[in-house]
């Protein structure tokens, strides 16, 4: 968390908060913007985010927020899941994004590959085996999903670290692209 006592999201970054650089990146490429605060925070969120932002209470989990912020979006084709904290991800990234879910895809992620050794460690403390990182990706955000998948996955009261891997446990391909 930063080591802060305020919400991720309101931590400054240079000039602004890191909510409002993540803004920044996606307004250029989305129609609407629906920000989830911390119970408590919305209306020192409305006033960084200004007018044309929807501010609403976010959950006490993420998925509880998703489904908030989905409850206010009306007639969209896709949705866009962000996170304030990775502030920094582009405008094209979010452009490439949009693209693929055009092209047919239902759910996409950027991901890296993993460049660290990862090993599987028991509970006595010692290394049991090392494990191949090949195949596997640190998933980040935003994560594009048609509206109407997104909104599937979170009928059911389930829970997750990210968006991706509800649709995942729904049965859908989810696309990765470079992060």
């Amino acid at each position: 968390s930063f080591g802060a006592s305020i919400p991720k999201a309101l931590i400054q970054l240079g000039d602004r908060t890191l909510l409002e650089h993540a803004v920044s990146s996606l307004s250029a490429v989305v129609d609407q913007i629906v920000v989830t605060a911390p119970a408590g925070y919305e209306d020192q969120i409305r006033a960084l985010v200004g007018d044309a932002v929807t501010v609403v209470t976010g959950g006490a989990t993420r998925s509880d927020s998703v489904r908030a912020g989905l409850k206010v979006i009306e007639g969209a084709e896709f949705v866009l899941v962000h996170d304030a904290a990775r502030a920094l991800a582009t405008r094209e990234l979010a452009a490439s994004i949009v693209a693929a879910l055009k092209g047919g895809d239902v759910a996409v992620v950027p991901a890296l590959p993993v460049v660290d050794t990862l090993q599987s460690v028991g509970a006595d403390g010692y290394v049991l085996s090392a494990v191949d990182r090949t195949p596997l990706r640190r998933i980040q955000t935003p994560q594009g999903f048609s509206y109407s998948v997104l909104k599937e996955i979170h009928q059911a009261a389930h829970d997750a670290t990210d968006d991706s891997t509800l649709a995942l446990h729904a049965g859908y391909k989810v696309r990765v692209i470079t992060g």
